[in-house]
């Protein structure tokens, strides 16, 4: 069980620096859902499942859902957030 925790903060840290390193803003999105996922079986392996679904639901469903309809409805899906 140590190595799925193991493994599960090694993928959030490098989702988390993807997030900041990404050009892209919707592949940005995506590694933040990723984030939020690994929290969430995080949380499962700490016999938390209601805050693990909580997390799972609210972070990478609800969470990335908003920010890509935000991205779609700035007109900044398709570039980095330059001038347009």
């Amino acid at each position: 069980m140590i190595w799925v925790a193991l493994i599960a903060v090694v993928v959030m840290l490098v989702a988390a620096l993807a997030v900041l390193m990404l050009p892209d803003l919707v592949s940005a999105v995506a590694a933040l859902a990723v984030v939020s996922l690994a929290l969430s079986l995080l949380f499962a392996l700490l016999h938390a499942p209601d805050v693990a679904l909580t997390e799972a639901v609210v972070g990478a469903g609800l969470g990335s859902l908003l920010f890509a309809l935000i991205l779609r409805r700035m007109g900044l899906t398709g570039r980095s957030g330059g001038d347009a």
